[in-house]
């Protein structure tokens, strides 16, 4: 468990960066996490918002960490773990239509990349999550 914690930690963290990167202006990466159609880009967060998903990913490490190294976690602790555990397996399920296992549109640069690699990441995140509340 000890290592899944330090994997699911270390990707929150460069998840976390990379979304302070683009709030702060950075392009690298950004074609690919954001769904288009038609080449149109269907989402247009601002750089606030962004960031402060950013912000929020860090804290979802730490609650991560707080789960698997702290003795003695609060309820707020352990109920912020369950949202997170669900909140990352609603993502990696999706709306049925541009995000998730079950979207529509799949040919597309950012559709590629969440079937191969972000929506098995974020069911990865949620059994994690689920697995380190149900060791408590």
């Amino acid at each position: 468990m000890y290592f899944l914690t330090i994997t699911t930690i270390t990707l929150l963290l460069i998840m976390s960066l990379f979304h302070i990167y683009w709030a702060l202006g950075g392009k690298v990466g950004l074609d690919k996490a954001l769904p288009t159609k038609d080449g149109v880009q269907l989402l247009n967060p601002s750089k606030a918002l962004t960031f402060l998903v950013g912000v929020v990913l860090f804290g979802f490490a730490s609650v991560a960490y707080s789960l698997y190294f702290w003795v003695d976690n609060s309820e707020l602790v352990v109920y912020l773990g369950w949202i997170i555990a669900v909140l990352f397996f609603v993502r990696a399920i999706g709306e049925f239509h541009i995000v998730g296992f079950f979207k529509k549109i799949k040919d597309t640069p950012f559709a590629e990349y969440d079937t191969k690699y972000f929506s098995p990441l974020c069911l990865f995140l949620s059994v994690v999550f689920a697995l380190l509340l149900v060791k408590l």
